[in-house]
């Protein structure tokens, strides 16, 4: 898949693997087009309870599949002002993992809110400074035997 093939290699300056956002991999986008398919292939517009706006729905459904991919925090993706791409920059690093001044960090609320967000998202967080190519290969195979399958 093109989108994954696009964030796989990267992992963010607050340490969450861009390969297992669902935004930046594609995956809300097609599983969102797979659904719609579903719902059209069964008449499910005229199955629907009268109080369920179908045409809305639909158009929610529309809505996600034309939403942009995330390309990611290293390639101008994510929040601009994004406070922790900011930190990492000044000081030079790839990464949080990286920073030798974790006790003192300004930005480690943000920081923990991210990431706990993430894992409870089920994305990957890299949290220790450690080979990342190898890494970014255990988690991709994580990731494929999970629930994705074949979107990747």
């Amino acid at each position: 898949m093109e989108a994954f093939d696009n964030v796989k290699h990267q992992i963010g300056c607050c340490g969450i693997w861009c390969g297992s956002c669902v935004v930046a991999n594609g995956t809300l986008r097609e599983l969102t087009r797979r659904y719609d398919d579903i719902l059209v292939a069964y008449g499910f517009e005229g199955w629907v309870p009268k109080q369920f706006d179908y045409v809305e729905f639909a158009r929610g459904l529309a809505s996600i599949q034309s939403m942009p991919l995330c390309s990611g925090c290293l390639k101008n993706g994510g929040r601009e002002d994004c406070e922790i791409k900011h930190c990492v920059s000044k000081k030079g690093i790839h990464d949080c993992s990286q920073c030798t001044e974790p006790a003192t960090c300004r930005n480690s609320e943000l920081l923990e809110k991210m990431r706990s967000g993430a894992l409870a998202a089920d994305l990957f967080v890299k949290t220790e400074d450690i080979d990342e190519q190898r890494l970014i290969e255990l988690w991709t195979e994580e990731l494929a035997s999970r629930w994705l399958g074949d979107l990747l």
